[in-house]
């Protein structure tokens, strides 16, 4: 069912729909962006239409709100241990298709991977539903067209934004009666079926080719590039990967709590291990790594889609200006190089 609204009657909804949920949209946050006089947007609690920005991306992807940047897992004395409290409330997100696509790529490593559910990833996730923001332009860094992450049937509300009104599409019934007093209008959500950037991602046809490719001097230019600052990561909307620790409370030093917080395999350390041995020691190492997670490894375990979605915030983010699409276009010509010396 469709549904025509103006921005005060979308008001109205959305307080009755506060009641019932936390709604939450991308935000723009004046004054504190990467530079002074810069904005950001990221994924915050609103209260009405006016604080969802529509006509720009995310700095920040809407991961955050089921995957915080950090959370307290629990809490321990030197005799016992209880898990962290987290809200009841239903969780309504506004999300684009490629954060959608993305969620469903992070449901796979936090539920599937291993045969093994991570009980704080699903308490959350089982609360989450989702209103589709309809997407159908880009920006210069998208290429969710070629990931096949630019749709998704997953939503139970969709929108349209228009000047001063929204297109609504009623997916699921259980939320109906909220419209009740709306003009019913057909609306069909549309999606994107161009990028502005096209890209081909080589299948890496067997070992022998994989194991060419890591040795690949390509890999090299990252270590005077990239600074290993985490900032690709951080903005990606399908990394999970994490650090736990133990917080002691210095009242008492048997008391305290263990968060979990986002990590960065771009960072140096990452991967030491005890003893002091590292599997990937140099920037190059490491960017090789992500690549490959994002556009094989993934893939490979999983026999569906790649984990990049597309969305473009690595490239966008990145102070030293590394492209992740002319990165994947790199990689294509390091193979065909690889595999043109294997048939002579």
């Amino acid at each position: 069912m469709g549904y025509k609204v103006v921005f005060e009657q979308a008001n109205d909804i959305l307080a009755e729909l506060s009641k019932e949920y936390d709604i939450y949209a991308p935000k723009r946050f004046s004054k504190q962006g990467r530079y002074s006089d810069t904005d950001i947007i990221r994924y915050d609690l609103i209260n009405k239409v006016e604080d969802i920005v529509f006509d720009e991306k995310s700095d920040y992807p809407a991961k955050e709100v089921i995957t915080p940047i950090t959370q307290s897992l629990f809490y321990f004395t030197e005799d016992e241990y209880r898990e962290s409290k987290t809200k009841n409330k239903p969780i309504l997100i506004f999300m684009r298709p490629c954060d959608i696509n993305a969620m469903e790529h992070q449901n796979q490593i936090y539920l599937k991977n291993g045969g093994f559910e991570d009980f704080y990833y699903k308490r959350v996730q089982d609360r989450v539903k989702i209103v589709l923001m309809e997407c159908t332009s880009g920006w210069d860094t998208c290429f969710c067209v070629s990931m096949n992450a630019n749709k998704s049937d997953h939503y139970s509300l969709a929108v349209r934004h228009q000047e001063g009104e929204l297109m609504i599409e009623v997916k699921d019934e259980t939320f109906a009666p909220y419209f009740a007093d709306a003009k019913e209008e057909a609306f069909n959500v549309e999606f994107i079926e161009k990028n502005q950037i096209e890209v081909t991602i080589p299948e890496i046809k067997d070992k022998a080719t994989l194991n060419a490719l890591k040795k690949h001097p390509m890999w090299q230019e990252f270590n005077k590039r990239c600074i290993s600052c985490g900032a690709c990561t951080i903005a990606c909307s399908t990394c999970t990967c994490f650090t736990t620790t133990d917080i002691i409370y210095n009242e008492n030093a048997n008391v305290g709590e263990r968060k979990r917080t986002s990590a960065s395999c771009q960072i140096e350390g990452f991967s030491d291990m005890a003893g002091g041995h590292s599997f990937r020691p140099t920037t190059g190492d490491r960017m090789r790594y992500k690549i490959l997670h994002k556009f094989h490894d993934y893939k490979a375990r999983f026999k569906d889609y790649h984990m990049c979605v597309g969305c473009g915030r690595c490239t966008s983010r990145c102070p030293e200006c590394i492209s992740v699409t002319a990165t994947v276009k790199k990689m294509a010509n390091a193979i065909e190089e690889i595999e043109a010396k294997g048939e002579e």
